[in-house]
């Protein structure tokens, strides 16, 4: 299909950090040997399916900034996907659905999971994102409509 001056598309991925180790404090937590294996699976699921001028944008949170570093792309720290971020952070931080292109965000629960509610129903509700797991959405505006896609939800345990 092709878009129009009316029709603008987005894709938003939503990327929770894989497993962590426990501890304090909690933004120093890294990857486990398990969190590491899934965060490459993952990768290489995503990696042939990207264009090459993605944006993508990790919590400052370690665990998240090695998840987003399996993909072995250019990345940029975002606070406002951190540990305490709200579904207003990220709309904001994306630039959900203005944005033409594709933006990753590798985050954390709650948040992923309520934003993923309120993409679909309209309305946060407390769903669970895997660890690891990666939600894909497309959004386009038509005429100041906005309408959300669910493409694909992939989590390391299925790859």
């Amino acid at each position: 299909m092709t878009e129009t001056k009316a029709e603008q598309t987005m894709e938003l991925l939503l990327w929770r950090h894989a497993d962590a180790e426990e501890g304090i404090p909690d933004a120093g937590r890294a990857l486990t040997k398990k969190g590491l294996k899934q965060a490459k699976q993952v990768a290489a699921w995503l990696s042939p399916r990207l264009p090459g001028d993605c944006l993508i944008l990790a919590s400052p949170a370690k665990r998240a900034q090695q998840t987003a570093a399996a993909l072995d792309l250019p990345y940029t720290t975002e606070r406002r996907i951190g540990v305490q971020a709200d579904i207003p952070d990220i709309i904001a931080a994306s630039n959900w659905p203005k944005r033409a292109g594709t933006v990753i965000v590798v985050g954390h629960q709650p948040t992923l999971g309520r934003l993923a509610a309120w993409l679909l129903t309209g309305e946060p509700a407390d769903w669970t994102i895997k660890k690891g797991a990666l939600w894909w959405f497309s959004g386009r505006a038509r005429e100041g409509d906005t309408q959300t896609i669910l493409r694909a939800v992939v989590g390391p345990d299925l790859l």
